[in-house]
């Protein structure tokens, strides 16, 4: 039986095209999930970001036997290359890049891997825990002290990230681990989402089973302005009793 429980995207109220992305596949016992939120002129921003997913996805498809960590690695490596060279090549593509936020899940392990400020949550027992840090201005602000949390929510350079996929030659991916049975749930989602919701009306939605649940997470989010592309991929965990998760 499958994990995924929704996946979702959607190009919101203001904007004409989505550079979002979303993919997920699951073979025996390997599942992965991966969204991303592409960046550039013209439509360079949704090529980066279907180009990102295609190439991990296929590289993960090819080295099934590979250490998740390892594997998610190599494969962020390669689109990055591939986008970078791409956007020196073609005048059109120039500039060009995506965040990414992908899940590779085998067994009881859950491996996350971050780059830019599109986020990985865990869910359980009414608990939302941001897993991934946002590569943005916004957090490094945060992070010495020049901002509080809550002035980072309107700041006006909320939306300038400081890593990406395919902007320069090499990236910094961060890896992050789970056990499956620490979590009843994990969400990936773009900011277009989070910029919209808080927490705790996530978590009203989130834990009810009875709606498409991210059918309903765009739903609201449009409601409250869909100011950028909003995209949202649910996965389910095996939580049990333990909700201490590791970190790498």
């Amino acid at each position: 039986m499958g994990r995924l429980i929704g996946i979702k995207s959607d190009v919101g109220n203001k904007r004409s095209l989505n550079e979002d992305s979303v993919i997920y596949f699951e073979e025996d016992n390997l599942s992965f999930f991966g969204i991303a939120d592409g960046m550039g002129g013209h439509n360079a921003g949704e090529v980066a970001s279907k180009m990102a997913l295609e190439i991990v996805v296929d590289y993960i498809k090819k080295h099934k036997d590979d250490e998740g960590n390892i594997a998610l690695n190599k494969a962020i490596a390669l689109a990055n290359h591939d986008i970078y060279k791409k956007s020196l090549l073609e005048e059109k593509y120039n500039g060009m890049g995506t965040t990414i936020t992908a899940c590779y899940v085998k067994d009881d392990k859950c491996i996350i891997a971050n780059v830019g400020d599109s986020r990985c949550y865990s869910f359980s027992k009414g608990k939302l825990e941001k897993i991934t840090k946002d590569h943005s201005l916004v957090q490094e602000l945060i992070d010495n002290g020049t901002i509080s949390e809550e002035e980072a929510v309107n700041h006006p350079n909320k939306n300038v990230i400081t890593r990406a996929i395919g902007t320069k030659i090499n990236v910094d991916v961060d890896i992050y681990e789970l056990n499956i049975h620490e979590f009843e749930k994990i969400i990936l989602c773009t900011d277009g989402l989070t910029n919209e919701l808080k927490d705790e009306e996530i978590i009203s939605i989130v834990e009810n089973d009875k709606k498409d649940i991210c059918e309903e997470l765009i739903r609201v989010s449009k409601e409250r302005g869909g100011r950028d592309n909003i995209s949202v991929i649910i996965f389910k965990g095996e939580c049990g009793d333990d909700w201490n998760h590791i970190r790498k």
